[in-house]
């Protein structure tokens, strides 16, 4: 199932039962060994279906960027945080997530009626919320925050790939790949590797710990 441009069930639900303003919030850079997380929560216009409007991993590139204009000029409200990798080793990646599509939430203006959040539930919201399996396939205004969290990380991982040259980080956008990982075993890591993930760890070891 796919989100095809207005609206989706759980919208329409949650509207007809008195929310109006009805939030989705994702994230981008989860499973990355280098870069932020950056989580985006966006309420869409009632009246203005985005034409186009699918999960960001459906999308071309170009296809993402057209709909991150689209996004940011109809929206109601947009708010995007990123959460550094050093805060990422420091909380670990699931209280970061977590942590991340919080304050994306609670920095929309307007704040939203409900908020409906990719996959795992978060507390400490000023609304009620749902968690929603998929909610990226399922849910246009998590489609939407979907697209502006890849987007925006991947406008920052393009300018990293300038700061921090050799890793290829404007191809690979932070992700275990094997040329990421030759990389890192040549050159160790940079400052904005994740350096309690796995891989990092085991390639500073294998430098003697530099």
């Amino acid at each position: 199932m796919s989100v095809v441009e207005g609206s989706s069930g759980y919208e329409d639900a949650l509207r007809a039962a008195g929310f109006g303003l009805v939030a989705g919030a994702d994230e981008a850079g989860r499973g990355a060994c280098a870069g932020p997380l950056v989580a985006a929560a966006v309420i869409l216009p009632l009246d203005a279906p985005i034409v186009g409007l699918r999960d960001s991993k459906q999308l071309t590139a170009r296809a993402r960027d057209v709909l991150f204009d689209r996004i940011t000029a109809q929206a109601c409200a947009v708010a995007v945080v990123r959460v550094e990798a050093g805060e990422c080793d420091r909380l670990g990646i699931q209280e970061a997530d977590l942590q991340g599509l919080r304050r994306a939430l609670l920095e929309l203006d307007p704040p939203p009626d409900f908020a409906l959040t990719d996959g795992f539930a978060v507390d400490g919201l000023a609304c009620p919320g749902l968690a929603v399996w998929k909610g990226d396939q399922v849910a246009a205004c998590v489609a939407a925050a979907s697209i502006i969290a890849k987007v925006t990380r991947d406008r920052i991982m393009a300018d990293y790939d300038t700061q921090f040259p050799g890793y290829g980080f404007a191809g690979h956008k932070g992700y275990a790949t094997a040329v990421h990982q030759r990389a890192l075993e040549a050159l160790g890591p940079c400052p904005i590797h994740r350096m309690t993930y796995a891989n990092v760890a085991a390639a500073v070891a294998r430098r003697g710990g530099a």
